[in-house]
């Protein structure tokens, strides 16, 4: 079987077969359709089945490594955050704890106190001390604050009743980004007696914590405040005091991770946590295409595998599946093949029988008359009474041609009858034709059915074997005669076609086949003679014929203006790989 074959076999044309002399015993296109469904079912379905169930674990393996690892980036970065913060607290807390409050009055020693805070954790800006009033009595740093009033304002209303407060990052009338971070301190048992040591910190420090992350390009990590206003610069959502494009979580102390709408849409993984003590919600941001980039990659590989794998798969299925049912195919034309051939030649047999009994009983009664005929002859030739009678000598002649033309005629029908193997040899179109109609004359002539034959002069001789030329013909010819009334008109044509084919064609003006039965009048058995009691067998004989001598038979058909059969020859055939 030949690549074509593979993928364009004869079994699925179902125009050949539709007019073909040998009758299918199932419907082969169906047949592969669904051997080829079963075998490409039964290979690739487990193939996808593995696929699917491969993509959704690879994919729930990669979002739980890339929570785990969000989860672990958050937290690290919260004890960061906390750390620098309460570290600083603390300080502050040590100092009002080891110092006379007292001695904080004295610029020098808080001079002192704020240059060793800068220098043991830096980012301290400046130091003051507020009274119970909001009064803030000493101070130091680079700007001019003593003696400023902060008894209206939150932080030291936070800081009295908390005891302890972490301020938002925001510009003041400094008009520069930081923090305040404000200490209570006691001075004896009653309520009313304290003092507020209040330091500001700058955030170039608490924003290094948050540079120093080794992130890739499709991660952030920022601080907002609780309204979702940010405290550090981001990636994607601009520079501090800049508002979040997306909806804070829920309030959680303990590190959580959560799929969110971000930036345009697109799907990423938040994680965060709010920090204790503090206005600050650290916030870890990574997209789906930072985190399922490798995974998407990955896909698209083994789809592209999958893709042609299954493209192989089908390929070969298509070819195993076309190769059986060819095979079926093969077996069941090869059947049907051999039984028209059997059924054609048991026919010819019995015809060759029938023909020779025929013959045979016809030739001894001819033998005898002949003999008489002559003796009569002789008689009335040299008998003096009947010497001078032409009249009776003419009619003792006509008795002996009729004789003779009996003769050949039964000679021509043993001869037709054992013509039963091929056997090419060159033949004259015209000659086959006047011997096919000698046997329909008769009942031309009776019928007043006008034969015409139109032989193009460029023919003289055609390699093929001539006795199954004239059963083809005999039979178109005979069909014809059938299908046509009294006083109707065949024409036989043969015409030459410039790639070596000779055109046989039979014309007749009768009745017509309707279309519905023109697709099936090669079948065996099918027979459109109802009435007539046809056997069916005649044209798929006829068409098995055709193709025994290497050509192709059509017909054209109009119901009611007549028939047209038309059969092609090759001029001369390759016989075993030799032509002739």
């Amino acid at each position: 079987m030949n690549i074509k074959g593979i993928f364009k076999p004869e079994f699925l044309d179902a125009e050949p077969k539709s007019v073909g002399p040998y009758k299918q015993l199932f419907d082969y296109k169906r047949i592969w359709q669904l051997c080829l469904g079963l075998l490409v079912m039964v290979s690739l379905v487990p193939i996808l089945i593995m696929a699917s169930i491969d993509f959704s674990v690879t994919r729930g393996a990669i979002i739980s490594e890339n929570t785990l690892e969000a989860a672990r980036t958050t937290s690290n970065t919260r004890r960061s955050v906390s750390y620098f913060l309460e570290e600083r607290k603390s300080a502050l807390q040590l100092l009002v704890e080891l110092h006379d409050f007292r001695s904080f009055d004295d610029r020098i020693k808080l001079s002192g106190m704020l240059k060793s805070l800068k220098n043991s954790f830096g980012g301290f800006i400046d130091l003051g001390v507020i009274n119970n009033q909001g009064r803030q009595v000493a101070y130091v740093g680079p700007y001019n604050l003593e003696g400023r009033e902060y008894a209206g304002q939150d932080w030291f209303k936070q800081t009295v009743e908390q005891g302890v407060y972490v301020s938002e990052v925001f510009l003041g009338f400094r008009d520069s980004p930081h923090i305040v971070i404000a200490v209570k301190h006691m001075l004896d048992e009653n309520a009313d007696h304290f003092k507020i040591l209040r330091a500001t910190l700058d955030t170039k420090q608490f924003n290094g914590i948050l540079a120093s992350l080794d992130l890739s390009e499709g991660e952030d990590v920022f601080l907002v405040n609780r309204e979702g206003v940010l405290q550090t610069p981001s990636k994607w959502n601009g520079n501090i005091f800049s508002k979040v494009g997306f909806k804070l979580p829920e309030k959680s102390f303990r590190t959580k991770v959560k799929e969110i709408s971000y930036l345009k849409g697109d799907p990423a993984m938040l994680g965060y946590a709010y920090l204790k003590n503090s206005p600050f919600v650290l916030l870890y941001v990574k997209t789906e295409a930072e985190f399922m980039g490798g995974w998407q990659r990955s896909r698209n590989t083994v789809i592209w595998f999958t893709v042609f794998s299954i493209a192989v798969i089908i390929m070969v299925m298509w070819a195993v599946a076309t190769y059986l049912v060819e095979r079926i195919y093969t077996a069941d034309m090869t059947r049907s093949k051999a039984l028209q051939q059997m059924e054609h030649h048991n026919r010819m047999a019995s015809i060759g029988r029938l023909a020779a009994g025929v013959a045979h009983e016809i030739n001894n009664p001819l033998a005898i008359i002949n003999e008489k005929a002559g003796l009569l002859k002789d008689l009335f030739t040299f008998s003096k009474a009947y010497k001078a009678d032409d009249r009776v000598l003419g009619l003792v002649d006509s008795v002996i041609d009729s004789v003779e033309r009996c003769g050949r005629i039964t000679k021509r029908l043993l001869g037709f009858s054992r013509k039963t193997e091929v056997e090419f040899r060159p033949v004259y179109p015209r000659k086959v034709i006047e011997t096919v109609l000698s046997f329909l004359s008769k009942e031309a002539e009776y019928r007043c059915i006008d034969v015409s034959v139109d032989v193009d002069e460029q023919i003289f001789e055609v390699v093929t074997d001539r006795g199954k030329l004239e059963q083809v013909l005999l039979n178109l010819i005979n069909n014809a005669f059938q299908a046509m009334k009294d006083g109707g008109a065949l024409h036989i044509k043969v015409t030459s076609y410039e790639d070596g084919l000779v055109n046989f064609s039979v014309k007749d003006n009768g009745c017509g086949i309707p279309a519905s039965d023109l697709k099936r009048i090669f079948e065996p058995f099918y027979s459109t003679k109802k009435q007539a009691g046809g056997t069916g067998l005649g044209l798929s004989i006829t068409y098995g014929l055709v193709q025994d001598l290497g050509g192709d038979m059509k017909v054209q058909s109009e119901l009611g203006k007549g028939t047209e059969f038309s059969f092609s020859l090759p001029k001369a055939p390759e016989i075993n790989g030799e032509r002739h």
